[in-house]
């Protein structure tokens, strides 16, 4: 388990290859191409853009939890203008198995919608900064991108945004799930969390992934058993630095991937 945590550490510290936003010389067909789609203002005067993937048959890349074999996304935001906050929408994802190892992402190409809101939503904004990525076939690449982008006050709904923000997880209430309860007990290196989520099966094999809340604390993949109209979950908590911590369990982010439906709830009662 530490070994993994280690690991995962490792591969976020790999020098990035850089790949062109246009077609690289002919002997080499970069494996993704990127773009920023500007999207519009909503009446509530945020602002919907989102960024595009496309990626060469056989390759895929990672959703935010990406698993024990996947790299996590990255974002630098400097040098944006006119922009407060930015917040991920993400799609439902895919679980992938490779070699014994599990990862949690996307094939063939990703739009991933992003929720900007703007301190003053009557002008332009400039998006800018840089995207790194990991992108995987039979072999994993981490790549970035530098991005810089205006985003006018107005825009025009784009059909491919709109179908990410359609093809979102459930939410609890949408699938009938009831309250979750979660049980934290000591474990060797950090903390054992053993859940309980009333929830009517998803379809096919059930893979739940669990998210502290907190980016430095890593959490081991699941242990899923159903019980007739609930999931048993299990998982392991470290902390990067390897001391103790504490968690929220109001923070505490559930995923169920199933093979007809995704959903996501966060927080937990002790139980």
């Amino acid at each position: 388990m530490v070994r993994a945590m280690i690991l995962r550490r490792l591969l976020l510290a790999v020098p990035l290859l850089l790949l062109p936003l246009v077609a690289a010389a002919d002997s080499f067909a970069p494996p993704v191409t990127f773009e920023v789609l500007p999207g519009w203002r909503t009446a509530q005067g945020t602002h919907i853009a989102a960024f595009r993937f496309r990626l060469a048959p056989g390759w895929k890349t990672y959703w935010r939890a990406p698993g024990e074999a996947g790299i996590p996304p990255r974002v630098d935001w400097t040098g944006s203008e006119n922009i407060a906050t930015a917040g991920f929408r993400w799609p439902a994802p895919e679980v992938f198995d490779l070699n014994g190892m599990r990862s949690i992402g996307y094939h063939d190409g990703l739009v991933l919608p992003i929720e900007l809101t703007l301190p003053d939503p009557s002008s332009n904004a400039e998006l800018r900064g840089r995207i790194e990525i990991g992108v995987c076939e039979d072999i994993c690449v981490p790549v970035a991108f530098d991005f810089a982008v205006t985003l006018p006050d107005g825009g025009a709904r784009d059909p491919l945004i709109v179908a990410a923000l359609v093809d979102r997880p459930m939410t609890g209430a949408e699938a009938g799930m009831g309250p979750i309860t979660c049980a934290l007990s000591p474990s060797k290196d950090g903390l054992h969390v053993a859940a309980s989520l009333p929830i009517a099966d998803t379809g096919g094999r059930e893979v739940v992934v669990i998210e502290a809340g907190n980016d430095d604390i890593w959490v081991s993949e699941t242990t899923v058993t159903r019980t007739g109209g609930a999931l048993a979950v299990g998982a392991d908590m470290v902390h990067y630095s390897g001391g103790a911590f504490a968690i929220d369990r109001s923070a505490i982010r559930f995923t169920v991937l199933g093979r007809d439906r995704t959903v996501e709830v966060e927080g937990c009662s002790a139980g």
